[in-house]
């Protein structure tokens, strides 16, 4: 396995696994003379830890991050930053009967048989609990871009939809994302969102979700075209995470219902300076940012560890059933959420260390 990093000036390799020691990164590229602390990593780990509610996994894991390099006297020497977090609450046992079955909707089958190993531990590498590390990752590339752009720089993530149930754009408010369970913008879902998660938890099934991520602050000429433009980097990070199975920039793939009277972001002059009337575009245009704020949204499929029994196959090619127990999230969406931020912020920071 060797497509463990990503990133070209600001990159970032990640290891460890679901119920090994630790799971850990190497982050490269960052500028020296950065104030840089555990402290300003634990925040955004905070939010994406387990067993923080009755919505996600029950996994306990404090997911505590240490630096061991690359930080002296509090700021950033230049060197690999290497970070830390020892797994706290595996419970391989949980996933010792079904250690030679493959779990429908899972990457088990495919790891199998092009590495010809199967570590049945909750998944192992393919486990989501490597996003943690991506989220230490976000932490520091935050403090580049701030460091970089010196502005009101700000990626805020928020949950649009679980299932067929969608927020009210209208009651969008950026301060109630930080005050529920879900990262939802919109106060009056809530209800919904709590019956329909735990009609699917008693169902022994699972839920999808959408979510967004605005990025405010970001200046025009981000991107490098052809092959490297903004929005397509910005496509791969996402698509990278688990579960994710569509990534859309600004109106997406609802551009196809507009014309090219609506759907064209017009643009005049204020203040002596070019501003745009809309931003169906997402910030982007030609891959390169427009100075607007960056509109991403992606689609995480329903998590694919169920109670209910489901048809597979075993490492012996013979046809069984399986039902998986343990401790899953009935959508593991809302936990994505700080990790896309994440991903965004490690791409635009990449970007803003090749054009700043």
């Amino acid at each position: 396995m060797s497509s463990n990093s990503i990133g070209k000036i600001f990159n970032f390799t990640t290891w460890g696994e679901s119920h090994g020691k630790a799971i850990g990164c190497v982050v490269d590229g960052v500028p020296s003379k950065i104030p840089l602390n555990d402290k300003d990593l634990q925040k955004y780990l905070d939010k994406r830890k387990p067993g923080q509610s009755k919505h996600t996994s029950q996994r306990k894991e404090a997911d505590q991050v240490e630096i061991l390099s690359g930080v002296f006297e509090g700021f950033t020497t230049g060197h690999p930053i290497s970070l830390i977090i020892m797994n706290q609450d595996q419970r391989s046992k949980d996933y010792s009967e079904i250690k030679d079955i493959f779990r429908p909707g899972h990457a088990d089958y495919t790891y199998w048989s092009k590495y010809g190993i199967r570590d049945y531990r909750g998944g192992g590498r393919s486990s989501a609990r490597e996003t943690a590390m991506r989220v230490a990752a976000g932490g520091i590339a935050r403090k580049v871009i701030e460091h970089k752009i010196k502005s009101n720089f700000k990626i805020i993530g928020g949950l649009v939809q679980i299932g067929d149930s969608k927020i009210n754009y209208d009651n969008w408010k950026n301060d109630f994302i930080e005050k529920n369970d879900f990262f939802c913008p919109d106060q009056k879902i809530i209800n919904e969102w709590e019956i329909k998660i735990t009609k699917a938890r008693k169902e022994g099934t699972s839920l999808g979700a959408i979510i967004e991520l605005r990025c405010h602050g970001i200046p025009v000429g981000l991107g490098e075209p052809v092959y490297d433009k903004l929005d397509s980097d910005l496509a791969k990070a996402i698509m990278s995470i688990n579960a994710v199975k569509g990534v859309e920039i600004g109106n997406g793939f609802n551009s196809v219902l507009e014309s090219g009277i609506s759907n064209v972001d017009e643009m005049r002059i204020k203040d002596s300076k070019p501003v745009f009337l809309t931003n169906n575009n997402g910030g982007i245009l030609g891959g390169i940012s427009t100075g607007q704020d960056i509109i991403v949204r992606f689609c995480v499929k329903p998590t694919s560890s169920i109670l209910s029994s489901k048809k597979t196959i075993n490492t012996n090619l013979k046809e069984t059933e399986i039902s998986t127990k343990g401790r899953h999230d009935p959508c593991v969406g809302i936990r994505a959420v700080p990790v896309g931020e994440a991903m965004m912020a490690t791409t635009l920071a990449d970007h803003c260390l090749r054009f700043l």
